[in-house]
Formats: structure tokens, sequence, C-alpha cells
């Protein structure tokens, strides 16, 4: 749907409710005339905004899956960008884990969001007529409902491949932290990015902490590492949960979780699963090996 500005300003109240603010945008509260409540996002930078207003209306106002946000409409009077999303007043999966006035999510509720995430990449990179690489998956970026089921939005970045089509050069870069070796190193990307951004979101799921995202020369404190080593040696991974857990957790999940999130954080895009696959894997359905620890941290543990 289209908006005119003049109802957005006055759905917004002059746009006087701030709740978000990214690189290139801000985010606003409001309610339609019905009294639906909405998120308006004001696109700021106009060179960097237009790309990124016609990635995000092209790529999601065509879809629907319940763990993708719904895009309502959008506005574009002048130079005046605007889109126009469903209103979720549980705010980000980054303010619940890394806020310390927030209320802790337990263990169920974190497993449940780590499946729901899997499921809307699964839908954008295997299900949607053309292929969707989301290109910034991090916990501001994973939007949670009343129910505390997650949606994934801001598709600024996104990239939509036909179906014969399994890779794109881009120079658009994700958020530091989350970016894939491969896409660091200037090579074109597949929907291997997502999954490894993924796998870095499930770590921070599990310990609610964000990843070093700058490896600092001890290597001790970077999560990733203390898993995959717990993991490679057999050594209980429990100690490496969120502490406000209390221990809570279903160990078995715990364990699918961790072996999961070491797999998808793979040097080679081709050791990382499909996001069917990681699905498969939390849901129980598929089994998971043992994976090995990345070549690039016994490289850097090696040179300390």
């Amino acid at each position: 749907m289209h908006f005119e500005y003049r109802v957005l300003k006055k759905a917004t109240k002059k746009f006087s409710e701030k709740i978000g603010e990214g690189g290139f945008s801000s985010v606003f509260r409001g309610a339609l005339p019905d009294s639906t409540p909405i998120a308006v996002k004001k696109l700021v930078n106009q060179n960097q905004s237009n790309k990124q207003f016609l990635a995000e209306v092209r790529t999601i106002g065509t879809i629907q899956h319940v763990n993708v946000l719904r895009l309502r409409g959008f506005c574009a009077e002048e130079t005046k960008r605007f889109l126009v999303f469903e209103y979720l007043a549980n705010g980000s999966l980054a303010a619940h884990l890394f806020r310390k006035d927030s209320n802790t999510l337990d263990w169920k509720t974190r497993y449940g969001i780590a499946i729901g995430i899997a499921k809307g990449l699964e839908y954008l990179h295997e299900r949607c007529r053309d292929r969707i690489i989301h290109c910034d998956i991090k916990p501001e970026n994973i939007l949670l409902d009343s129910e505390l089921a997650p949606q994934i939005a801001d598709f600024g970045l996104a990239k939509r491949l036909g179906r014969d089509v399994s890779r794109v050069i881009t120079t658009m870069r994700g958020t530091r932290g989350y970016l894939a070796p491969e896409w660091i190193l200037g090579g074109a990307i597949t929907s291997k990015v997502d999954i490894f951004s993924y796998g870095k979101v499930l770590f921070e799921i599990i310990s609610g902490k964000r990843n070093i995202e700058e490896l600092n020369s001890d290597m001790r404190d970077y999560l990733p590492l203390q898993v995959a080593n717990s993991i490679a040696k057999g050594e209980e991974v429990l100690p490496l949960v969120d502490r406000r857990l209390n221990g809570l957790v279903e160990m078995e999940e715990l364990c699918r979780a961790c072996r999961v999130a070491c797999w998808c954080i793979q040097d080679s895009e081709k050791d990382r699963p499909t996001m069917s696959q990681v699905v498969q894997i939390l849901e129980g359905v598929m089994a998971v090996e043992k994976p090995p620890i990345p070549r690039t941290f016994l490289q850097l543990v090696g040179s300390q």
C-alpha cells in the first residue's frame, strides 16, 4: 500500500516517538486511523537510502512468512522515503539479550527463537520464487512479537537472486562480528553468508553475551572458540550458557544448538549446513556430527 506523507506524519504525531535508529534510518512508532499500531522507518541518507528503499520494497513487499516482518506499505514523495511495518511491542532480540534491565528469556523461549529465525531464513533461501540473501543477520534485526516469536527485519542490504543464480558480488557490507570470511575477502557471496551470521547469533542466544567482534591477543575469551573447544574435547558446554538461566536448560537441545552454531561458522561455505538442515537438526529430526574447530581459530591460537 502507498501511504501519503501527510498520513504518516499524522499517524506518528509528527514523528515524535523514536523507537530505533540505524546508520541510514530512524524508526518511529505510530497508529493508523483504525488504531492499528505501526512502525514507520524513515530513510535518511539519500545516496544510500534509495538503494535500501528499493531493496526492501522489492524484497519483502511480495513475501509473507510468520518469521519475516510484514511490510504494510511505503511512502515515496519527492525525496521522502518511508517504509511502514507492523509494530512489534517486544522490540529486538538484542534488547532482550544484552540489556541489563531486560527480563531474562528462558531456555524454551530462546530455543524457539533460534528455530524461528532458522525457519525464516530457510524460507528466504529455499522457498521463495527468487532466492533472497538477507546479508545482515544480527540480534538487532530480529524483532519479537507479543508471543516472543522472532521476525526477521531490515532488508536494506538484501540481495535477490534468480533461481538459476547462486552467487552475487556486492560492495555492501553487513555488520562486523557477523561477516563470513569469504565476504571479508571480497569474493562473491551465497546464502551461506547468512548461515555464518546465524551461527554467530546462535552463540549469543546461548550465552547472552556479545561475541567479541575483534579477536584480541587473548583468544580464551572468544565464545565460539570456547564452545568449539569444549565440543572437541567432550567437555561440558553448560558453563558457557547465560548465567541468568541458572542452569535451567534442556541439555539435549543445548548440545544440538552448540554443534549447529559451530558448523555454521566453518571457514569454508561448503562445510556449512543449509538452513533446512539447521531446522531439522534443531527440531531433532536430523542427527548432527561433532564439528571440527574452524581453521581460523586454530591458526590464531597457534600464532599465540
